[in-house]
């Protein structure tokens, strides 16, 4: 198990460059924060659905710096998911341990998934069509993320290995990098995302200028949202967690009768539905509790 470095207190000094004067306005850098903790959390759902173990994503700090800075604090070899997003299709990176990355696709596999158990190594194109597809589902949670700052529509290009080779954008680009500290299993490891800063600084100055409202004006449509929230929670809604459907023919319908038989055709490995109404919000896999029947709940669509 790796252990994790130890956080620095509020009060330790840190050392700022005079030469480079890159700092993030507080407003701006909240809503951030904000926008990529809700792609941690959705993150780990994703990971949870592949790996079926308890994998947990959290931010740990979001910063400015230049392209050249961000790439020479990535290790190498490491994994490196390259995509592009937002309306000009700029460049972006999320980047994660090799280590890690290999015993996902171990697990994924059917191995053990335990640290070392896959010797440190590039992927093959086998292996990396797997990260793809699990990737592939976690970028497009970014839409989610920042759907209130921007509509990212985000596009998976490639996956590379060497940080040194990846010419992204020009080095002397400013870009916005957050820290994530992902925990699965007894694996501890730190990631990064990039992107660069215009696209996203342009986006957050469009929105705080949109909002010219008065601070009393602004209070009234929070409280209203807040009595909105409470009185929701407590509306009681059926929940169903259901298999998948089954197609038949309008001839096999017609002939049904008492004791036959439907074939449910549902894989034992693939997770059932729980929706309300129409609407699936989850999926689970079949459980008990107690003396009861359970369904236990592997990972949440919030963006449904």
């Amino acid at each position: 198990m790796t252990v994790p470095p130890v956080a620095q207190s509020a009060g330790t000094p840190v050392v700022y460059d005079f030469r480079q004067p890159m700092t993030l306005p507080r407003d701006h850098a909240r809503v951030l924060e904000v926008a990529l903790t809700t792609f941690a959390r959705q993150w780990a759902n994703q990971l949870l659905a592949r790996l079926r173990v308890p994998v947990q994503v959290s931010l740990d700090h979001l910063s400015m710096s230049t392209y050249d800075e961000f790439v020479s604090r990535l290790p190498a070899p490491t994994t490196l998911i390259q995509f592009t997003a937002g309306p000009n299709r700029r460049p972006a990176i999320i980047q994660i341990p090799l280590e890690v990355t290999l015993s996902w696709v171990d697990q994924m596999l059917g191995g053990p998934g335990t640290p070392g158990a896959v010797p440190v190594r590039e992927l093959t194109e086998i292996e990396q069509n797997l990260v793809s597809d699990v990737m592939s589902r976690v970028v497009a949670d970014l839409n989610y993320a920042f759907a209130g700052i921007l509509k990212v529509d985000p596009e998976l290009r490639r996956i590379q290995h060497s940080p040194q080779l990846v010419q992204a954008v020009a080095a002397t680009t400013t870009v916005i990098s957050g820290t994530f500290h992902i925990t699965h299993g007894d694996q501890y490891a730190v990631a990064a995302f990039m992107a660069p800063a215009e696209g996203l600084l342009s986006a957050l100055r469009e929105r705080q200028s949109a909002d010219h409202r008065t601070t009393a004006e602004l209070a009234a449509e929070t409280e209203q949202r807040q009595s909105l929230d409470r009185a929701v929670q407590e509306v009681p809604v059926e929940v169903a967690v259901r298999l998948g459907p089954v197609a038949l023919h309008p001839r096999e319908v017609v002939g049904l009768a008492v004791g036959d038989l439907l074939a449910l055709r549902h894989p034992r490995s693939q997770p059932m539905d729980v929706v309300v109404g129409d609407r699936v919000l989850a999926q689970a896999v079949a459980g008990t509790s107690g003396s009861r029947l359970a369904g236990l709940v592997v990972n949440v669509k919030e963006n449904s």
